[in-house]
C-alpha cells in the first residue's frame, strides 16, 4: 500500500498552506473573536479555484480527487476551524449534491457561482427533533401547481445566517410515518425562507450555525433535486463523503495542537530543566503523535476509496470517529502541558480545545458512527 502524496497532491498541499499563511493567519483571530463570517477569504478560496474541487470543469471548477479536498480541509483547519467547516460543508455536501444529483439547468445556474465564491452553499437536514433520527422530519413539501410550497423549521444549519443557498430534506409525503425524503435548491431570496437565531455556541464562533423558519416557502418545481422520494439517499451518500471532510478538519486541528505542544514544552522550564526533557511530558506527546498518526491514515485511507470508486461508507464512519474522538484528546493533553497558560485566551490552545468538541457531534455522532459500523460488519460477515 503506497501512503505518498502524489505530486499534485503535495503542490496543492503547499499551495494551500501558504495562503494559510499569508491570507488566514493575519485574520483569523479577529474574525474569529468578533464572531464575524469570513467572506472575504472565502472569496479568496473562489479565486485560487479551491471552491471548486468538487465541481466539474465543465461547468467552471477544477473536480480534484477528494484526497486533495481533505488535504485543503486539513491545512486550513490547522489555523482557522471556522473557515474550514464552512468550506467543507460547502465543497462535500451543498457543491457535490447539485454536481452529483443536479439536472443541466440546475448544474448551469448554481455551480459556476459556486465555484467562484459568488455562491456560498449550506446543507439543511437536521430539526430540533430530528439529529440522529435523520428521517423524522416535520418540515413538509407541498406541491401547488409548478412550485413547491415548503413549511417547517430547520436547525443547526451551518453557515445559515450568510449563505446563499441551501440544500433543504423534507418529507416526501403527508402521513406521518412517511420516510421517504425529498431535497431542494432553496434560494435565501425565496419568499418565506427568514433566519430565526443564530446560536451562541461553545466554539467556531465564525461559522454562523442558525435556525432557519420555512412558512409558506415557495420553491420553484425546477428546483427538485433528484427523484421525487429519493431525498433520503441524496442525504446519506453525501454525508458519507463530508465525514471524511469532518476527519480531516479533526486532523488539521489535532496537527496544529500538537504543534503548539511541542513548541511549548520545548521553552518552558519547570524543575530546572527544559518540560520535552521530562519524561511524563515526553509520554504525553509520544501519545498524541501515535494517535494523530492513525487517526490520519484511517483519513487518508477512506479518501482513497472513494476515490478509486469503492465502497467506503464503513471506512468514512470509523474515519469520522476515530479522528474527532483522537482530537479531543489530543487537544486536551496540549492544553495540559502548556498548564495554566492553556486556559487563557492568548494561547490558541484555548480556542482549538473549544472548537474540537463538536467534531464528535455533528455530520453524525460518534453514537451513530459505531452504529453505521456495526451494521456495515453485519453485512459483510
Amino acid at each position: 500500500m503506497n501512503f505518498e502524496l502524489s505530486e499534485n497532491q503535495k503542490l496543492l498541499q503547499e499551495m494551500v498552506s501558504e495562503f494559510v499563511q499569508k491570507e488566514v493567519v493575519p485574520r483569523a483571530k479577529s474574525l474569529e473573536d468578533e464572531h464575524k463570517f469570513p467572506r472575504e477569504l472565502l472569496n479568496k478560496l473562489g479565486e485560487l479555484g479551491l471552491l471548486g474541487m468538487t465541481v466539474s470543469t465543465q461547468y467552471e471548477g477544477c473536480q480534484t480527487d477528494y484526497l486533495s479536498l481533505v488535504l485543503a480541509i486539513e491545512e486550513i483547519s490547522k489555523i482557522f476551524p471556522s473557515l474550514a467547516v464552512i468550506f467543507s460543508v460547502h465543497s462535500s455536501l451543498f457543491c457535490y449534491s447539485i454536481n452529483k444529483f443536479g439536472t443541466s439547468s440546475q448544474k448551469k445556474k448554481y455551480l459556476p457561482p459556486s465555484a467562484k465564491g459568488e455562491i456560498i452553499g449550506a446543507f439543511s437536514l437536521t430539526e430540533s427533533g430530528a439529529g440522529s433520527d435523520a428521517t423524522n422530519l416535520k418540515t413538509r413539501a407541498v406541491k401547488k401547481g409548478r412550485t413547491w410550497v415548503l413549511n417547517g423549521t430547520k436547525a443547526w444549519v451551518t453557515s445559515g445566517s450568510d449563505a446563499d443557498a441551501f440544500i433543504i430534506f423534507t418529507k416526501a409525503g403527508s402521513e406521518a410515518r412517511e420516510k421517504k425524503l425529498n431535497a431542494f435548491i432553496v434560494e435565501k431570496n425565496f419568499p418565506g425562507l427568514k433566519v430565526s437565531k443564530v446560536e451562541e455556541k461553545m466554539g467556531l464562533h465564525s461559522s454562523g450555525t442558525s435556525e432557519i423558519v420555512l412558512e409558506d416557502c415557495e420553491v420553484p418545481e425546477e428546483n427538485l433535486l433528484g427523484e421525487e422520494g429519493k431525498g433520503a439517499s441524496i442525504a446519506l451518500h453525501c454525508l458519507d463523503g463530508s465525514r471524511i471532510g469532518i476527519a480531516a478538519q479533526s486532523l488539521g486541528i489535532s496537527q496544529k495542537a500538537f504543534e503548539e505542544a511541542i513548541s511549548y514544552a520545548k521553552q518552558r522550564e519547570a524543575f530546572g530543566k527544559k518540560l520535552s526533557q521530562i519524561q511524563a511530558i515526553q509520554f504525553m506527546l509520544a501519545d498524541i503523535a501515535t494517535l494523530l498518526e492513525s487517526a490520519r491514515f484511517l483519513t487518508y485511507r477512506a479518501a482513497n476509496l472513494y476515490d478509486k470508486k469503492k465502497t467506503f461508507t464503513k471506512q468514512a464512519a470509523m474515519a469520522k470517529l476515530y479522528a474527532s474522538e483522537a482530537a479531543h484528546k489530543i487537544v486536551d493533553k496540549a492544553l495540559q502541558i502548556h498548564g495554566g497558560y492553556g486556559y487563557s485566551k492568548e494561547y490558541l490552545i484555548e480556542q482549538l480545545y473549544r472548537d474540537v468538541r463538536v467534531l464528535s457531534i455533528y455530520e453524525g455522532t460518534s453514537e451513530i458512527q459505531r452504529l453505521v459500523i456495526s451494521r456495515c460488519l453485519q453485512e459483510e460477515y
